[in-house]
């Protein structure tokens, strides 16, 4: 019976020593899992911090896009105003130089009309002068009779 007791005994300091080899690599994982949390922790906080700061941008980037849109907008508006602006000038230039065209076909007109009446104007003027020349001979012909 005695040797039942120490085999018992021996049985029981093995469970116990088992169980305290249990114990200490629990103990050995729960500083490593507690280490593991701080860790953990440590980097969901950087990561809330960060989570902070990228939103402060999305809000500055959305705050930049809105002003760019109205930009865009505005510029458009001006585009279109631009390109009215121009397709009137446009106009306005063809019609000037269909003007200048007519006007300059109207000025070489007039001036051969000119010419003419210049020319025409001066034979009067010879034809003039050949009728004073021939009156003054007729009136000195008549005088020396």
């Amino acid at each position: 019976q005695l040797a039942a007791q120490e085999a018992q005994l021996r049985a029981i300091k093995e469970a116990a020593e088992e169980r305290d080899r249990m114990y200490e690599e629990t103990a050995r994982k729960l500083v490593i899992v507690e280490n593991d949390l701080g860790r953990t922790e440590e980097r969901a906080e950087s990561a809330e911090i960060k989570v902070k700061q990228l939103e402060e941008q999305l809000h500055e980037v959305s705050g930049s896009l809105k002003s760019l849109e109205i930009n865009e907008v505005q510029a458009a508006s001006r585009e279109s105003t631009y390109e009215d602006t121009i397709r009137d000038l446009n106009q306005k230039l063809k019609d000037a130089e269909k003007r200048a065209d007519e006007s300059e076909s109207s000025t070489k007109s007039l001036l051969k009309e000119n010419e003419k009446l210049e020319g025409a104007l001066e034979k009067a003027k010879e034809d003039y002068n050949a009728l004073n020349r021939e009156l003054d001979a007729t009136l000195t012909d008549m005088s020396a009779m």
